[in-house]
């Protein structure tokens, strides 16, 4: 219950709050909150495995090595050398995957950036790139409002703009 607590909150609380303070991350161009849905959660996955993994499930895995021990497990039954251990292949797992993916999901998007654009023109960003495809992906703004009256919306727009801006983008 705790890890799913967890898994639950705290990415939600680094999308929808840090990720609005920290100056870093509002530099990030992040629209369907990756970083934070499956970096975060991934990170907070494996590091909590590492502290609560059951040794009786362990031995699922691992047969009857005693060496493979969530830290809390470890520590209450005398073996915090197995607990450790645990949460250092956690570690070093995760290292691993952040190791491999960075490089090649940046050799990915250089390599489709070639064919097509990554990111919208300005003007299209300013209407919202919700509003260009006629709907709304995520209704995750501040209260959980929905398109009509959320910052993407175009009701601050003079209409005919709008319009004439999404036209020229289908055409």
């Amino acid at each position: 219950m705790i890890m799913g607590i967890l898994s639950g909150s705290i990415p939600w609380f680094t999308m929808m709050v840090l990720h609005k303070r920290i100056k870093i991350l509002k530099k990030v161009d992040d629209t369907l909150a990756v970083l934070h849905t499956h970096g975060v959660a991934g990170i907070l996955g494996g590091l909590l495995t590492g502290l609560f993994a059951d040794p009786k499930l362990a031995h699922l895995f691992f047969g009857d090595d005693p060496r493979y021990t969530g830290l809390f497990y470890g520590l209450k039954d005398g073996r915090a050398a197995a607990g450790f251990h645990q949460l250092g292949i956690q570690i070093a797992g995760i290292a691993f995957i952040i190791a491999i993916n960075v490089p090649i999901t940046t050799v990915i998007c250089l390599l489709i950036r070639l064919v097509v654009p990554l990111r919208l023109s300005d003007d299209v960003l300013l209407i919202g790139d919700d509003a260009i495809h006629g709907e709304d992906a995520y209704a995750v703004w501040d209260d959980g409002e929905t398109y009509e009256k959320s910052i993407h919306g175009m009701e601050n727009l003079v209409p005919n703009k709008a319009e004439e801006m999404i036209r020229g983008l289908a055409s």
